[in-house]
């Protein structure tokens, strides 16, 4: 008696050619791969506490400054500057944070991890996407960790909690978008000091020629608009008018935050491509 086998059908969607992965089969490989990345990127932090102590204490450093030093000098109408400054803070505190994207994919270069990561039978984009989302969770402590600090010298979330949760998404969705651009530099770059040496003069005049800290009424006519039009004064307007509601003075919320997800999903359709267009022919 021979016994018969009987093989059941491949699941719909799973049907391809023999020896090509399917659609599906690719990516759940893509986001298998990612998993194992973001697992990697995240183990190295553990193993690095003082990487992420520093990346955290400048952040503080800002509220602590802005709030003491400069709060006595910088008047806002009808709002506290506290209340002000924390949508300025999120933005800086993720930016300068993605510095560190830069640097840490710049010395995987040069030590051959790249190379070797190349050589395995992995998702090619999923090298930068492990990398990029374990530093995005890194900007979410880094976030949740700011709100501690603003809301212990004096930020009371005037708007309510539900819009201050959009807030932080909307922050986090803007830093992952960055994130790319960070990765592509690092890529670029012959060694870690060229990265943090390119990066930090692009982020600098953004950051601070923006309305983060100041009002852009405080400026000069020819700054004024570019402060109030170039990306990242767009969206921390947005995240501005989600924390802090009608007393920020910028009108309705819905007109900014669509402004800051264009830009957002401009930057992500954009710079991911280029990064990992630059991670294949490194």
């Amino acid at each position: 008696m021979t016994a018969t086998t009987t093989f059941a059908p491949p699941p719909a969607g799973m049907v391809s050619a023999p020896g090509t992965p399917s659609v599906l089969g690719r990516l759940r490989w893509a986001v298998v791969d990612t998993g194992t990345i973001t697992k990697r990127n995240l183990i190295a932090y553990t193993r690095n506490p003082e990487a992420l102590f520093f990346s955290t204490l400048q952040p503080i450093m800002f509220v602590l400054l802005f709030r003491y030093v400069f709060g006595g000098a910088i008047h806002i109408p009808h709002l506290a500057y506290i209340d002000f400054l924390m949508a300025g803070i999120f933005i800086q505190s993720v930016a300068f944070g993605g510095i560190g994207t830069a640097v840490g994919l710049s010395e995987d270069l040069q030590k051959g991890l790249i190379e070797r990561f190349r050589a395995l039978p992995m998702n090619r984009a999923a090298v930068l996407a492990g990398r990029t989302t374990a530093d995005l969770v890194r900007n979410v402590f880094v976030v949740l960790l700011m709100t501690g600090v603003g809301a212990a010298v004096g930020f009371d979330f005037p708007n309510g909690a539900l819009p201050f949760v959009g807030a932080v998404a909307l922050s986090l969705l803007f830093s992952y978008a960055l994130l790319w651009g960070f990765a592509f530099i690092g890529l670029m770059a012959p060694n870690s000091e060229t990265a943090q040496v390119i990066a930090f003069p692009i982020l600098f005049p953004l950051i601070f020629a923006s309305p983060a800290f100041v009002q852009t009424s405080t400026m000069p006519g020819w700054l004024r608009t570019f402060a109030a039009d170039q990306p990242i004064g767009v969206v921390v307007n947005a995240i501005r008018v989600l924390m802090v509601g009608p007393r920020a003075g910028l009108g309705s919320a819905g007109g900014h935050v669509l402004a800051a997800l264009l830009w957002c999903l401009g930057f992500l359709a954009v710079l991911a491509p280029l990064a990992v267009w630059r991670y294949r022919r490194t």
